[in-house]
């Protein structure tokens, strides 16, 4: 006897998730129905590595090594230097960063740290490969491996940026966001998280897809004798669980555990000496002592405080085959994915990353424990 039950209603497939950072792809680029790039051996690719758990090594900030700071290994009569702004940021033409000697890569890491963003046009490092690039990025500090988004295959340190199109995905995204910036300071999560880094323009849009730089140092000394003196006692949670789990939702390869991690809120610059803000939109979960409300507002007031800081940030235009270097300790930043069209979505930009990690963050006081 047929049942006379209601027929179930077939449920619809639920969508993917929203990309976490629009930024990056987290499928295969061979999925993408184009693909337009000069320098196809830096496609990204998700190959099935996994990592372990970071440990703890020595590090020795290659800057600290610098005795004369006229910079004279780095720079000569043909080099150019021009600021971004006063305090922050810097444009070097006439070096050629694959010419440095040891002695002109220290130099190269103390003028970093000073300037905390610069960038070198017309780079012929950027054609060099990927070994040369990697040997050049170790003088700086041990290399980091990303748990998640495109790599280069038998090269597991570089980070693939690479957008082309994607247009129904990025519609998707900006219905839910009123912004495609993500500020943040890159893998704050790991035990010894990065000191410098290096960004390598493949391919960029004519116009657009700048990066924007904000100085924490300088964000710190704006506040208040008062606040900071509060700030400088707060240990913070970072952790990658965020990212990776939103990876293993989307399908993605997880390469990588969460790492949850206590940091200082204000690290010291083991070069400057400066007190640097050290936080992230996206990897923090807590600040100890704090109730959840409290530390969603600490955190929403000092983003805030950096992102509309404008009299302390740095825009960077990219040039063809640019090699950008800044001081991931004393810099938050964002790309800018204002390269759309209504034909395409986003239009090429191709960018690599390799990162140095440095120092454990230095606390403001020294009986700082996790």
């Amino acid at each position: 006897m047929p049942s006379s039950a209601p027929l179930r209603e077939k449920k619809p497939k639920p969508e993917p998730p929203i990309s976490y950072d629009i930024n990056i792809p987290y499928v295969d680029v061979e999925k993408q129905s184009k693909i337009n790039t000069k320098y196809p051996q830096y496609l990204p690719s998700w190959d099935p590595i996994w990592f372990e758990p970071l440990t703890p090594f020595e590090y020795n900030d290659p800057a600290l090594r610098v005795r004369d700071k006229s910079k004279r290994n780095l720079l000569n009569e043909s080099s150019k230097i021009s600021h971004i702004q006063p305090n922050i940021g810097s444009v070097v033409e006439g070096v050629q960063l694959s010419s440095l000697t040891s002695a002109g890569r220290d130099e190269l890491a103390l003028l970093i740290s000073e300037r905390k963003v610069v960038a070198f046009p017309e780079q012929d490092l950027i054609d060099a490969g990927p070994d040369a690039q990697e040997e050049f990025m170790r003088h700086f500090g041990k290399p980091n491996y990303q748990p998640v988004s495109g790599s280069m295959t038998d090269h597991p340190a570089f980070h693939i940026i690479h957008r082309d199109g994607n247009r129904e995905e990025i519609s998707r995204f900006l219905e839910q966001r009123t912004t495609t910036t993500l500020w943040h300071q890159d893998v704050s999560y790991e035990i010894q998280p990065p000191g410098y880094v290096m960004l390598g323009l493949l391919q960029g849009p004519e116009v657009g897809g700048d990066t924007v730089f904000a100085a924490t140092d300088m964000a710190y000394k704006r506040l208040s004798p008062t606040f900071t003196s509060f700030l400088d006692s707060l240990k913070v949670t970072h952790t990658s669980s965020k990212m990776i789990n939103h990876t293993r939702l989307a399908g993605g390869l997880v390469r990588k555990d969460p790492v949850d991690t206590v940091h200082p809120l204000v690290r010291v610059h083991p070069v400057t000496g400066e007190k640097c803000l050290f936080l992230n939109g996206e990897f923090i979960t807590r600040i100890q002592g704090l109730k959840d409300s409290e530390t969603k507002w600490l955190l929403d007031f000092l983003m805030n405080h950096l992102v509309t800081g404008h009299d302390f940030q740095a825009r960077v235009r990219w040039q063809p085959r640019t090699i950008v270097m800044f001081d991931n300790r004393s810099t938050i930043h964002s790309a800018i994915v204002d390269y759309l069209d209504d034909d395409y979505g986003a239009k090429a930009r191709h960018i690599f990353r390799l990162i140095a990690l440095a120092e454990k963050p230095i606390p403001v006081y020294e009986d700082f424990s996790e």
